[in-house]
């Protein structure tokens, strides 16, 4: 073996050593700047009344299902009054996330605590247990949205690659599957924007974060899906070579069961009826060109659907009364004796302006098919009922808005998916 063989070798190995030693230092670091902020930098916030702390995602002690209402004239949320799913109670403490999220002290002192963001409020059998998260500014997107991670929505696990990297580094993430929305996002250096990471992304990153989202309509993420998670990011990161912190698996669950809770309680669908008394009075193919002729296209769910012209965003549906999807084959050889239209509350910017198109659409359907608008207990809905039945969309609408959830943002859409 030459001189060089064994130089060449012997570099490698003090290389790897280097790195080795340079991630351990790196870890230890972080794990004693996290302790640190567990045990010993919690904020106390007061009770008092007057205090407000925001953006506040706050869970009613006792939530029920998510609730179609269909000219009903009691606001329902999830079997929570709109007054106490709205209520607010200050959390115990602000946690602060790992160093890697944070932003400069300094200016974290300049700028105070109002920039603590209260991610989720739990309530246990045994008391309420408060968990929340600070979030640096560039981290946390305010309402949410594509373009940067949410930290009141998301678990959210930071990567400090020894080196930029690319976003190919990272391809066993981007197509992880764990039963829950993942997104990847990095950035070129802490001034820097967020970047939504695709395995096509070009460029190189030096900070990297990987966001999984804690709550939909499935449910809450679990401890194993989290630990998931942290595994997925774990096996990625000897790879980059890149320096993290896993996160505190119970307490992302509880976050996440609080978030869901939420979320079940503010979860309002309001349904309109059309229909015609006699059992099977409306041919599938005239149903289909009436709705084709309002604007309505058929989908792959087996439900009708509306769409604004301007975003191409869904505003509202229309599917069978009787609970058989529609397809173009059920609509060419059936009949149904009504339909109904629904809109989902959450998912739609401007709810009571939806509301009031869906409404004429809905009067004009009844026209055209010589049936008549009712609810779901087949009472006529007149202009009365209708006003008040628009009253509870706003009331939704807003009730979502007071806990930082703005109808048809992104935000909104991730928690209300599927």
């Amino acid at each position: 073996m030459s001189s060089l063989q064994i130089g060449l070798i012997v570099a490698g190995v003090v290389l790897v050593a280097g790195v080795v030693a340079y991630n351990g230092w790196q870890e230890r670091r972080y794990r004693r700047s996290l302790e640190g902020a567990r045990s010993g930098d919690r904020i106390s916030v007061a009770t008092d009344s007057d205090q407000r702390v925001e953006p506040t995602l706050h869970a009613p002690g006792r939530i029920a299902e998510a609730s179609t209402v269909s000219g009903d004239a009691t606001a329902v949320f999830g079997g929570v009054d709109a007054a106490d799913a709205t209520s607010f109670e200050a959390p115990v403490d602000f946690i602060p996330p790992p160093p890697a999220l944070a932003a400069d002290e300094s200016d974290a002192e300049d700028e105070g605590e109002g920039d603590a963001r209260a991610a989720a409020h739990a309530s246990t059998g045994a008391g309420a247990a408060a968990l929340a998260m600070r979030q640096a500014p560039e981290v946390n997107a305010g309402n949410g949205g594509e373009s940067s991670p949410d930290g009141e929505i998301e678990c959210i696990i930071a990567l400090q690659p020894v080196g930029p990297v690319t976003a190919g580094a990272l391809a066993a993430g981007l197509h992880a599957r764990l039963g829950k929305p993942l997104r990847w996002f990095g950035r070129s250096g802490p001034q820097g924007a967020w970047q939504r990471l695709a395995s096509d992304t070009p460029g190189r990153h030096a900070e990297v974060v990987a966001c999984m989202l804690l709550a939909d309509r499935n449910g809450a993420a679990s401890v194993a899906q989290i630990e998931a998670f942290s595994r997925v990011v774990g096996d990625i990161a000897p790879r980059l070579p890149a320096a993290f912190v896993p996160p505190d698996f119970n307490r992302e669950a509880a976050r996440a069961e609080a978030l869901d809770r939420l979320c079940a309680a503010l979860d309002v669908q309001i349904g309109l009826t059309v229909q015609r008394p006699e059992a099977g009075a409306i041919p599938g193919t005239r149903l289909r060109g009436v709705a084709e002729a309002s604007g309505f296209h058929l989908a792959p769910a087996g439900r009708f659907e509306f769409a604004s012209e301007d975003t191409g965003a869904i505003l509202y549906s229309l599917q069978n009364l009787r609970p058989e999807p529609f397809s173009a084959e059920s609509l060419r050889l059936t009949a149904t004796h009504g339909v109904v239209f629904l809109l989902d509350v959450a998912r739609v910017a401007d709810p009571a302006r939806v509301f009031d198109q869906m409404k004429m659409a809905a009067k004009r359907m009844a026209t055209t098919l010589g049936g008549q608008l009712v609810d779901d207990n087949g009472r006529l809905l007149d202009d009365a009922a209708l006003a008040l039945i628009r009253d509870q969309v706003q009331a939704a609408a807003d009730a979502l808005k007071s806990v930082h959830i703005e109808p048809g943002s992104a935000r909104a859409l991730a928690l209300f998916g599927a």
